[in-house]
């Protein structure tokens, strides 16, 4: 079935198996939420289990939503937590996130290179240009769409220009000669471009191992082409599979017009999946996650989402196209909202079911709920659809559907040779297939 290519397989560490109520269930261990074992832990058992890389989202933004929706001791840096977590496994990629919008570029080049040091070649960076957070980094309002990833762009190649001003080879450490460092292979990098001015180089030398892989989300057309010219993995919204074969396709052909290696890119969307031992069991756990959402706070995300203000509809009332808002009014993430303009549009569907779509409760993530049976099956249905290259791991409703994600489905994915049984590679780029 799955020939020589194989599922690029990730896990988050963002607790999404805690979402809503589910913190208060007995077995949820909330209590260790506040420590760095509790992660350590999750880590090695991602390991233990070969996944490729492990996950971790950041905010620089606090929102009321955000409190109350994940327990939650906060926000840590997530470079800081992966360096934490690089001590206690070997093999298993750590992707930190840090955005382009509010940080300056010498500094992230530095604290990447140093986890890739520490990590010994398995760091990976997703990048982002955030959507929020802009009153905690000066007075001006948050920057346009266009706006940050014209800065992300050339973020992204002042940190290549850094990593690469001072290469692993200048590295000669001759006893004999008295030669540590080759000087003349340590050069300036004189960026002086429309939003930075970076002189370098790097305070200390490239990981032997090479670049450090780069994974993005972006899935609006600005968006996409950013994604495409310089992500080795993509992490994909696509809550259905007829929108994951369109993104795949679309990404892959962008990659290709900017004189890249379409095979070179993985898309991988987030699976927010709910496992039981019975699909009644299975739902259960999806509508607990979800019933701290009430109707009006429903409605509220809706017009945050669309810009669509449904309150007075029925919940019965057929959502069409002609409703729909001007496609340009100011949302909060226009990834989302084309997500949900094209579902209307293509399904018609009623206000009740457009309020229970993920990307209202709070995700547009592909959500897979049942038994193991029913959840393998639709990563086979989308794997074999050409909408996936894998996926990231996102446990929901408790521990205990974590506990048969990797008890049960990932040895099913391993003998239908859809995943491997052993690492056959040490560095995040060489679980990437990156070379």
């Amino acid at each position: 079935m799955a020939g020589s290519r194989q599922l690029c397989i990730g896990f988050s560490l963002s607790t999404t198996w805690m979402k809503g109520e589910d913190w208060r269930r007995p077995d949820s261990d909330v209590e260790k939420m506040g420590s760095i074992d509790y992660y350590i832990a999750l880590a090695k058992k991602a390991e233990q289990a070969k996944l490729d890389f492990l996950f971790r989202a950041d905010y620089l933004y606090v929102s009321p939503q955000m409190i109350g929706d994940v327990a939650s001791f906060g926000s840590p840096d997530p470079t800081l937590m992966f360096a934490a977590i690089a001590r206690e496994t070997e093999r298993i990629g750590l992707v930190t996130t840090v955005s382009t919008t509010f940080n300056p570029p010498y500094v992230v080049a530095r604290q990447l290179q140093s986890l890739h040091w520490l990590s010994n070649g398995r760091a990976g960076w997703n990048i982002v240009t955030s959507i929020e957070g802009a009153e905690n980094f000066g007075d001006g309002p948050m920057p346009s769409p266009q706006e940050r990833y014209a800065k992300a762009a050339e973020f992204t190649e002042v940190v290549r220009k850094l990593w690469n001003s001072f290469p692993n080879e200048a590295i000669v450490i001759d006893r004999e000669s008295g030669i540590f460092v080759d000087r003349a292979k340590v050069s300036a990098i004189n960026h002086a471009g429309e939003l930075f001015n970076v002189r370098g180089p790097l305070t200390l030398p490239a990981h032997p191992s090479g670049d450090i892989p780069f994974f993005q989300a972006g899935a609006s057309d600005t968006g996409r082409n950013f994604a495409a010219s310089v992500a080795d993995a993509i992490f994909a919204a696509m809550p259905d599979l007829e929108s994951g074969v369109e993104l795949r396709s679309d990404l892959r052909r962008r990659a290709e017009e900017q004189g890249r290696n379409p095979d070179s890119i993985k898309v991988l969307p987030g699976l927010y999946f709910f496992l039981g031992e019975t699909r009644e069991e299975a739902f259960e756990l999806h509508k607990i996650a979800h019933a701290h959402l009430s109707l009006e706070r429903r409605l509220a995300s809706l017009k945050s989402v669309l810009g669509l203000d449904a309150h007075g509809l029925a919940l019965d009332q057929r959502m069409t196209a002609d409703m729909l808002p001007d496609p340009n009014l100011p949302v909060r993430s226009r990834t989302h909202a084309e997500l949900l303009r094209r579902h209307i549009v293509k399904y018609e569907p009623t206000l009740e079911e457009v309020l229970a779509r993920p990307e209202v409760v709070g995700s547009a993530h592909w959500v897979s709920v049942g038994t193991v049976e029913d959840v393998l099956d639709d990563i086979i249905a989308r794997y074999e659809a050409g909408a996936i290259d894998g996926f990231i791991a996102l446990p929901g409703g408790s521990e205990k559907s974590m506990d048969i994600f990797y008890e049960k489905l990932l040895p099913l994915l391993v003998e239908k040779g859809l995943f491997r049984s052993e690492y056959t590679g040490a560095t995040l780029r060489e679980h990437l297939g990156a070379y």
